[in-house]
């Protein structure tokens, strides 16, 4: 892989390049980072539109076609689906659990195996998230198991 880091106008905007042959995982992580950078997210509560740091966010929920933002303290409401929000979020900080639900890995305050193969999280609200096997590998390799 090459590297090349060019000095910009005073009057350019910041920008970065990809040339590959094709878009790998790692590469689609990486561009996850830079496009997850923005920091804050706007969700819905009480008819108001509110803006949320996304370190704030312990987990996504998809709900009869709902999803929902947790918080420590609230919850919040999404017009964004879950694979829309997969895509959006960085891939090192957030992970899909399963089906119904996106966790943020720096909000885990513990890992357990339960029956079938599969793992449950325990979130620092105390809220706990089971990992199906289908998404088991990806979390051992985000944290490097």
């Amino acid at each position: 892989m090459k590297i090349t880091i060019l000095e910009k106008a005073a009057d350019e905007e910041d920008e970065i390049i990809i040339k590959c042959a094709y878009l790998d995982e790692n590469l689609t992580r990486l561009i996850n980072q830079f496009k997850g950078g923005k920091g804050k997210m706007n969700f819905f509560k009480d008819s108001k539109i509110v803006l949320v740091d996304q370190s704030e966010i312990l987990y996504f929920e998809s709900v009869d076609d709902t999803v929902f933002a947790y918080t420590k303290d609230c919850v919040y409401e999404t017009k964004s689906k879950l694979y829309q929000l997969e895509e959006e979020l960085p891939s090192s900080t957030f992970f899909r659990a399963n089906k119904a639900v996106i966790v943020n890995l720096d909000k885990i305050d513990s890992l357990l195996p339960i029956f079938g193969g599969r793992f449950e999280a325990v979130l620092q609200n105390g809220y706990k998230v089971v990992i199906s096997r289908n998404y088991l590998s990806t979390l051992k390799e985000l944290l490097g198991l």
